[in-house]
């Protein structure tokens, strides 16, 4: 008779991190939609400013200060979400926990600088197509940076409870992180487009 052979696969751990994840996997199919939309918003930006005779329509061109601060804050954030995805992958949660509460900051200024954003546009969103496009874009991103925001809130919280020494929580920490690469590198476009396309 043959002998069977069996695998003790009791020593694996319950939760991967990066691709081993399943959450890793969701949040790139997420970030994919994701990105998909932003850029047939973009599209849609550029057939109206192909369409018009001037660009933008019967607006002044954006005030440069707010986009050109958010995008010097989203930058800025790149180098403690770097960090934190390294200590996630060390699961060092005394500095991840650090990490946190940098990256709770870096989620809640531009933010305050989108206040005073929206009307440094020079237009409402309902004037006319250009109007409704900006307001779209800038909002679509406002959403992203909120969406991210309240996730990294919620993981610093739990990075400061009895839950934040879980081998999974850092794998969130490590998709968080991901995730804000992504809100960094769609705004990118999106204030070349506000901001200068219509200095050209």
């Amino acid at each position: 008779m043959k002998e069977r052979l069996t695998l003790d696969l009791s020593k694996l751990p319950l939760h991967g991190m990066g691709t081993a994840s399943v959450t890793w996997w969701g949040t790139l199919a997420f970030m994919l939609i994701e990105g998909t939309g932003f850029a047939l918003v973009l599209a849609v930006y550029l057939y109206l400013m192909s369409l018009a005779a001037t660009w933008p329509i019967d607006a002044p061109k954006p005030d440069l200060l707010p986009g050109t601060l958010v995008t010097l804050i989203l930058l800025a954030s790149l180098v403690p979400n770097i960090l934190i995805s390294r200590w996630a992958e060390q699961q060092d949660l005394r500095k991840i926990r650090i990490g946190m509460v940098v990256m709770s900051l870096f989620g809640i200024a531009p933010l305050i600088v989108r206040i005073f954003e929206f009307p440094a546009l020079g237009i409402s969103w309902d004037t006319n197509a250009y109007g409704s496009i900006v307001w779209t874009l800038l909002g679509l991103h406002t959403t992203h940076i909120m969406t991210d925001l309240v996730d990294t809130l919620v993981l610093a919280a739990l990075m400061f409870t009895r839950h934040g020494n879980n081998a999974r929580r850092f794998g969130d920490v490590q998709d968080n992180a991901m995730y804000w690469n992504f809100v960094v590198a769609t705004w990118l476009p999106i204030y070349g487009c506000i901001y200068w396309i219509p200095r050209l």
